[in-house]
């Protein structure tokens, strides 16, 4: 593929060396400032551009090492959103052990507006360390609804949650226009929420927040067409679909029929990112709606355990996924970033490296390119 997404691509976080997590802790106790922590974080990503395009990867991103959360630190630069503390939910573990983990839940307590450029400067370093291709990655607007649903979402601000809907896409209108005016042309947005409306008991949370799940992912895929609408033409976005990510284990499952139809057909992007590490993500039947024009790339090495794959089971598995979508129409990645927070995974910097190495050697096999 001369364009993104590659055949062989990734989500985009990278497991953080120890000096930015050092500085990262230092910075949280006050003991370095925001410049000095910039600094490390710039030196930080200088190297994980030199290890992506070692690799042989055609797709670049920061590793998000400017981030504490995929998701927080981008939707706070947002006017009328602040943070809430955490919704507690059990995150699962291979071996069957439990996780307590609160993630954070937004609140919306004014209108919401795009008063600042959130990534820009982040997207010219990093085009600047690089001539491949600069992937930005941002949270699906769908982050600021579902966790917390109407009652996070301040009634004076939006009696009416049409008028939510139109402000949010447009604060993103205004984020993808000062990106596309960098230069940026991939962008990619990370949505646990479709993820999330596969998985029966999150259903039903949904529902005990006021929220239909039937009919959410038309929601979600109307607000994202919307967010989207005003991009380049030449700016391919694709979708990350994530049931969690955090120490090495999840919080939903169950494979993508209940919003299969809407997020191929009703979703106006161009590729689609999804787990397909393990059982708990379904068969590939769901496949079968994408239509042409549009890629799925396949999310079938693991980042949560270290253990490496056999190239045979995964040549085997995107035979399988082609009984359902055409061969030239997918891809293959990891199934998720390496590190989703900054406590990273159960997985070493070499084992990330290798498994990177296999989905690059995999991919020349199968399309004979990467």
């Amino acid at each position: 593929m001369t364009k993104p997404p590659f055949r062989a691509d990734h989500v985009g976080s990278f497991l953080r060396p120890a000096t930015l997590i050092e500085a990262r802790a230092a910075h949280r106790a006050g003991t370095v400032d925001a410049a000095e922590l910039r600094s490390v974080e710039d030196e930080a990503i200088r190297g994980v551009v030199a290890f992506q395009e070692g690799l042989g990867l055609q797709s670049i991103t920061d590793g998000e090492f400017r981030r504490t959360y995929f998701h927080t630190d981008f939707l706070l630069q947002l006017d009328g959103v602040d943070e809430a503390g955490g919704t507690q939910v059990k995150f699962h573990q291979h071996g069957g052990k439990e996780l307590a983990y609160a993630p954070p839940v937004m609140k919306i307590t004014g209108p919401i507006r795009h008063v600042t450029d959130i990534q820009r400067a982040d997207y010219e370093f990093l085009a600047s360390c690089t001539d491949r291709t600069p992937k930005v990655t941002i949270p699906s607007p769908t982050m600021l609804h579902f966790r917390g649903g109407r009652e996070a979402i301040d009634a004076a601000a939006y009696p009416d949650l049409e008028h939510f809907y139109t402000d949010l896409a447009a604060a993103y209108r205004a984020e993808i226009a000062s990106l596309a005016d960098a230069g940026c042309r991939y962008l990619q947005l990370d949505d646990t929420n479709l993820a999330y409306l596969c998985d029966d008991t999150q259903r039903e949370n949904a529902r005990k927040r006021g929220m239909d799940p039937d009919e959410l992912p038309r929601l979600y895929a109307r607000l994202i067409n919307e967010s989207i609408r005003d991009r380049p033409e030449d700016m391919v976005v694709g979708v990350h679909l994530c049931r969690g990510n955090y120490r090495s284990s999840w919080a939903a499952e169950g494979g993508y029929e209940p919003v299969a139809e809407v997020l191929f057909n009703e979703l106006e992007i161009d590729s689609y990112f999804l787990e397909y590490d393990d059982p708990r993500s379904g068969d590939f039947a769901p496949l079968r709606f994408l239509p042409k024009g549009k890629t799925v790339v396949l999310g079938l090495v693991t980042t949560k355990l270290g253990e490496l794959e056999e190239p045979d089971d995964i040549r085997r598995r995107i035979d399988e996924a082609a009984q359902f979508a055409p061969l030239d129409q997918l891809a293959l990645s990891p199934q998720c970033g390496f590190s989703s927070t900054v406590h990273g995974n159960d997985i070493e910097i070499e084992q990330q490296a290798a498994k990177m190495r296999l989905v690059i050697d995999v991919a020349r096999q199968v399309w004979g390119e990467a």
